[in-house]
């Protein structure tokens, strides 16, 4: 008898490529809606040293300031990743005006609901109290705070959502074909869909109205049958 030997699959080895992954770039957003209107790619938006678009083609830059609004539309929404609560900002020591990032959106006093204490507004770039009619602050107050951020700093659903609505603008804005606005307008809806499921997921949310640093665990009927 011969001797056995192992099938051949036993003996010999595998190796799997490996593969990179890229989250969308502006540019990679910009070819995208280019590619939903019909136009060619372009290979470079930006020069790297000063962050200027270098296209001198207006449609271009037309298509790049659509991206950018509605960068700023969306997360002017207020979703849970650009949003922070219960954050504190203080007077200045000399003026006692208190200025907000540059790259906020939105604000509001934490819980102002249920106090009533103080209300702002912004006025002159600065808050204003609405309540004790000034922009003079002697102490720290607390605001939740919707920030804009870059497009590649936000999750790549939003990233998507925010291309395919843009492509919707451009096509409508540049080109004179309703059925394609409405193929464009489908995907919008499948990838705000999307936005919708990863903000709750990641949010947590409860009508219960937990706030930060507590904890809560609800019943739960398993719970029973592992006793």
């Amino acid at each position: 008898m011969g001797r056995l030997r192992s099938p051949f699959f036993f003996s010999q080895k595998f190796f799997m490529a490996t593969t990179t992954t890229e989250l969308d770039t502006e540019l990679s957003a910009v070819n995208s809606i280019l590619g939903a209107i019909g136009q060619s790619p372009i290979t470079q938006l930006k020069d790297t040293t000063t962050g200027s678009l270098i296209s001198t083609n207006p449609e271009i830059s037309f298509i790049y300031n659509i991206l950018t609004e509605v960068n700023k539309d969306v997360q002017n929404e207020g979703w849970h990743f650009n949003t922070e609560e219960h954050v504190k900002v203080s007077p200045d020591a000399t003026t006692k005006y208190i200025e907000l990032p540059t790259n906020t959106l939105r604000y509001d006093i934490h819980e102002g609901l249920v106090s009533k204490v103080t209300d702002v507004v912004t006025r002159y770039g600065r808050l204003y109290d609405l309540v004790n009619h000034t922009d003079e602050f002697d102490a720290d107050i607390y605001v939740d705070i919707v920030s804009l951020y870059d497009f590649t700093d936000i999750p790549n659903c939003f990233q998507r959502y925010i291309t395919y609505r843009a492509a919707v603008r451009a096509a409508t804005q540049l080109v004179s074909n309703a059925e394609l606005v409405k193929l464009l307008q489908l995907d919008e809806a499948k990838s705000r869909a999307s936005c919708i499921e990863y903000d709750c997921d990641k949010g947590d949310h409860s009508f219960f109205g937990i706030p930060h640093g507590s904890g809560y665990r609800s019943y739960t009927p398993f719970s029973v049958l592992s006793r």
